[in-house]
């Protein structure tokens, strides 16, 4: 199992890789750790908050992908009908753009700190962007 640590605004948690169920998504991943970007509330798909990564590309495929990721799991989106993104659920999400219903793949899970997710996403919708970094745990 390959723990991560997500620094998201003022809070932190542990999660780990699903390596078994999307492992090409999370090589990829892991071959630009730390990762860092902005998180910022989602657009259409309920509670959540993405960092849209526009034509930025990992090269993966779908894999173990949804569009209902539940809360504390995190999907990639890989491009194609709309921009490349990664999505934080912090509550009920119904992954979705402007083109309609998408799905990604469900690479990280959320294993500390559950209850701060509501927080971080009522942050973002509030305050705005929070930076967030995803870097391997030691």
């Amino acid at each position: 199992m390959t723990k991560i640590k997500i620094t998201a605004g003022p809070f932190s948690f542990d999660a780990v890789l699903e390596i078994e169920k999307a492992p090409k998504t999370c090589k990829a991943f892991m071959d630009r750790m730390p990762f860092e970007s902005k998180a910022v509330h989602v657009r259409w798909s309920g509670e959540g908050v993405w960092m849209p990564l526009g034509d930025y590309q990992f090269g993966v495929d779908y894999e173990n992908h949804t569009s209902y990721p539940a809360p504390g799991q995190i999907i990639l989106y890989p491009g194609g009908i709309s921009e490349t993104e990664i999505l934080l659920a912090y509550g009920g999400v119904h992954f979705a753009s402007k083109m309609g219903q998408l799905a990604g793949n469900h690479f990280i899970t959320v294993t500390s700190n559950i209850d701060d997710l509501e927080k971080l996403g009522k942050m973002t919708l509030w305050e705005g962007a929070q930076p967030i970094r995803f870097e391997l745990a030691h």
